[in-house]
């Protein structure tokens, strides 16, 4: 007997505490063990940003302007000032990792020669970055995991059903490579997942029903993803809908009271947005993206943005150069689950809302004029899709019949897994003309030739190879013990 055919009324059944507490702390080493390139344009100039709030409570970025080709310019002549061109909720997300970096080493960028060649330059910014990360995109990836163990466990009844998602959406996927800098994609991602739980399961029965926490944690979560990125609204549309369609035989003064709180929670979220360009612009009228230094395709529609190409969908999904399946092909199978989400009554709203946040997520992806994301593993714009298609994973796990499928599909997960550490431990930057670039690049490349980004040996120095054994050391000891914990729980609900 499959899970799905238990009977087993929806959110009943919570992810094991057990497993939760030690995915989650899988999930954000295994994020916090990787590093990025701290001087990649796109992180660079949140950091920039950061620095200046940070050091000199403006947010203007004139003295880094030269080291990032991702900045807006404002001004002629002695008035002209450079900022960063990004919605900036991870800027502002990066101020305590960059004060408190600051003040533990008593180093401050007036310390440093401005100079992309100067090494102290990097370890000043690699240092920053890498407490940022760790607080920030780790923290939202390794939470989101465990709320999907949760949500995947609750809708099939099989705490393993619900494990199958969390990893392949955490560590099968390119949600694992970009969760290791401060790019705002995965965070978006784990945001829009988070609010799906709240209200999942704050709409789940009558005691979740009558807790105010769960319609803060949905308000706050989509006012926030809007911070880090501003399209990620639409996605924010498409929940609330969703999140209206699960209320709807509330009565009357619980419902008004749950979209109250949830509209001035997240109303609460963008608060610091509007003291942002407060302090950057005067005004809380003006985005970064108006003043955008040498990318004429963002004049093209808005910022960029026009219709969805059938094209750029196809190389976004299936393209060897950015395809989203040959760097997360337990994805695919997902999209199986989905379909039977939807084919059964008590799923089918959730498989709908899924097909729904990934449709609008890839089609602003092949609607943007720079739709490859430049130096990138895979189609990073996407992002916001993967925690979607990994609640898929759970009822697609949940109907298999027989140890051989189950057998594939752990295989299947485990090569997208493989697939990801090689991404995440080399680099998630690729030049934009390499085709099939997880494979030219990052295995042939960079992994066999040993060249790898682990926190020992950027930071202490010590060989590349022992910091990668380290960290499975560390690691698969942890997962085993998490299937261990999982079968565990499995076997006593069977009982």
């Amino acid at each position: 007997m499959s899970a799905l055919d238990r009977k087993v009324p929806s959110a009943a059944v919570r992810g094991p505490h057990a497993v939760a507490a030690m995915l989650f702390g899988l999930v954000w080493i295994s994020c916090v063990w990787f590093g990025s390139y701290a001087l990649n344009p796109n992180t660079a100039t949140r950091l920039f940003a950061a620095i200046t709030l940070v050091e000199r409570g403006d947010a203007r970025i004139d003295r880094y302007q030269s080291l990032t080709i991702d900045k807006a310019q404002f001004g002629q002549g002695d008035a002209r000032h450079y900022y960063m061109d990004k919605a900036p909720g991870m800027t502002l997300m990066a101020l305590p990792a960059v004060w408190g970096v600051d003040r533990l080493t008593g180093t401050e960028a007036s310390d440093q020669i401005i100079d992309i060649a100067n090494p102290r330059l990097t370890a000043f910014l690699r240092a920053r970055l890498s407490v940022a990360v760790a607080s920030t995109a780790a923290i939202l990836t390794a939470f989101a995991a465990v709320l999907l163990l949760d949500l995947g466990t609750g809708i099939t009844g099989s705490p393993a059903a619900g494990l199958f998602a969390a990893l392949g959406y955490a560590m099968g996927s390119i949600a694992w490579g970009w969760s290791t800098s401060l790019f705002g994609h995965a965070p978006v991602a784990a945001l829009l997942l988070i609010a799906t739980w709240a209200i999942w399961r704050g709409t789940a029965g009558a005691t979740e029903e009558a807790r105010g926490r769960y319609p803060v944690m949905a308000g706050l979560t989509l006012g926030w993803a809007v911070a880090i990125e501003y399209q990620s609204a639409l996605s924010g549309v498409a929940i609330g809908v969703w999140a209206l369609w699960r209320t709807r035989r509330f009565a009357a003064r619980a419902r008004w009271r749950i979209y109250g709180v949830t509209l001035v929670s997240a109303a609460a979220a963008f608060v610091p947005v509007v003291v942002y360009n407060v302090i950057a612009f005067g005004t809380p009228f003006m985005l970064g993206y108006q003043g955008v230094v040498g990318f004429d395709g963002m004049n093209q529609g808005v910022f960029g943005l026009t219709y969805p190409k059938p094209a750029i969908l196809w190389e976004i999904l299936f393209g060897l150069r950015r395809g989203l399946v040959w760097v997360s092909p337990v994805l695919l199978v997902g999209v199986v689950g989905l379909v039977g989400m939807i084919r059964r009554p008590d799923t089918r709203d959730m498989g709908w809302l899924a097909v729904a946040v990934i449709v609008v997520v890839v089609s602003i992806n092949a609607s943007y004029y720079y739709w490859d994301g430049g130096a990138s593993i895979g189609p990073r714009h996407s992002v916001p899709a993967i925690p979607f298609l990994a609640i898929g994973l759970a009822p697609f796990w949940a109907s298999l019949r027989g140890p051989r499928l189950r057998q594939a599909a752990i295989g299947l997960l485990a090569l997208s897994m493989v697939i990801n550490l090689v991404i995440a431990s080399t680099d998630i930057f690729a030049p934009e003309a390499l085709a099939a670039p997880a494979w030219t690049r990052n295995f042939v490349g960079l992994f066999l030739a040993g060249k790898l980004q682990t926190l020992p040996n950027l930071f202490f120095g010590w060989g590349a190879w022992f910091g990668f054994a380290l960290y499975l050391d560390i690691a698969l000891p942890l997962l085993a013990l998490i299937v261990w914990q999982t079968r565990r729980a499995e076997r006593a609900l069977s009982e």
